[in-house]
């Protein structure tokens, strides 16, 4: 069996190498005549599966997306050739939203601001957006809740409207998918219309896709006010991203706000374990097999510890300044995809056990740690 993977995803070869010949591919450039002979196609978000793709493949029998999002599938398509197709919902929720609370904790040092003072709208409360939501309740942080296809649904939720969600709140993080078309169109959600009706100084978060904010828009009210707090992991038109807008961000990255040793193992499992179902074997492999040590196992906090002390503990995990200074050094002589790709290891806030007799320990268990 011939298994064609993405170059970016991890422990492709530890999971799969049983199953078949693997080989990889740079997932902007994928070509129908490489595609032709594969059994199995392992995607990422960066490439197009649909009907142009795999016009030369006759023998397709799996294709497996290590992401959320599946906006970059053409599912109809792969229904009419009864190809069976499997996504990775969840595999990087925690890392996303473990890199909106690094980003959160470091402008709040920066800025000489308390988290805990502050109000904060998720718009988009799926496998992502409630993982933060819960992380931030378990810290007592107060939120405000956007997604108004769970409200049509009528699920239960202390629901806000999205135009109120960016007027009350100090802070405002997106993690809907890319919708381009129908009543809940995401495609320039925030819109030049919003975007300038924003507070001044407000903290706009986006690490969900680049299409959901107008780069254009954005960088015309920073133009003339820079005045609003940005944060951007996503952008349009990635890799050949606006970058007039960079001087204008208080923290860039490459899209890698899912990109933790984790999460993207996570994302490569879940594809194993549904071909494994698919072909009717059973999984011989878990995560926990191949993952390495952490360099920082166990920490053991006094009784003195506060909750006001939570930004440092988060970034010694992780400190998404790191990430920023990557992509203003490198951006301009390596290119966008090529950081991308050699994204340094990153681990999540699970990796750290924390001891010791602090009352705040359960916080922190229901907050990522583990105790």
């Amino acid at each position: 069996m011939k298994i064609l993977a993405d170059q970016n995803m991890p422990l492709v070869e530890a999971f799969f190498s049983p199953l078949g010949e693997i080989i990889r591919f740079d997932g902007r450039s994928l070509t129908p005549e490489q595609a032709k002979d594969a059994d199995v196609l392992l995607t990422r978000s960066v490439t197009n599966v649909n009907e142009a793709l795999l016009a030369q493949n006759t023998q397709l029998k799996f294709v497996g997306t290590a992401t959320i999002g599946v906006d970059h599938i053409d599912q109809t398509y792969l229904q009419s050739r009864n190809v069976p197709f499997s996504s990775a919902p969840g595999c990087n929720s925690i890392a996303v939203a473990e890199y909106v609370l690094s980003a959160i904790f470091a402008l709040a040092q920066e800025q000489h601001f308390s988290v805990f003072e502050k109000t904060i709208a998720i718009v988009g409360v799926g496998s992502i957006g409630q993982c933060l939501a819960d992380k931030l309740a378990a810290v007592g942080v107060k939120t405000l809740l956007v997604d108004p296809p769970r409200q049509a649904r009528g699920d239960n939720g202390n629901w806000h409207e999205l135009d109120d969600a960016l007027a009350q709140s100090d802070i405002v993080t997106f993690h809907v998918p890319l919708v381009k078309e129908g009543q809940h169109c995401t495609y320039h959600l925030l819109d030049k219309a919003r975007i300038d009706a924003l507070a001044a100084n407000k903290i706009v978060i986006n690490a969900s896709r680049g299409d959901v904010i107008d780069n254009q828009a954005l960088l015309a009210r920073q133009q003339e006010h820079d005045d609003l707090c940005l944060v951007l992991d996503v952008w349009e038109n990635e890799p050949d991203i606006l970058e007039e807008l960079i001087p204008f961000v208080e923290l860039a990255s490459v899209h890698i706000a899912g990109h933790t040793l984790e999460g993207k193992g996570r994302g490569t499992l879940m594809l194993y374990q549904a071909l494994c179902q698919h072909l009717d074997i059973a999984p011989s492999s878990s995560l926990v097999d191949h993952l390495p040590t952490p360099s920082l196992q166990t920490l053991t906090l006094s009784d003195t510890w506060s909750l006001d002390e939570l930004g440092s503990l988060v970034h010694l995990i992780y400190d998404v300044r790191r990430d920023d200074a990557i992509l203003r050094a490198q951006l301009q002589s390596h290119g966008f995809d090529v950081l991308r790709k050699n994204y340094p290891v990153r681990r999540e806030l699970s990796t750290l056990k924390l001891t010791g007799s602090n009352p705040n320990l359960n916080a922190l268990a229901a907050f990522g740690f583990s105790i």
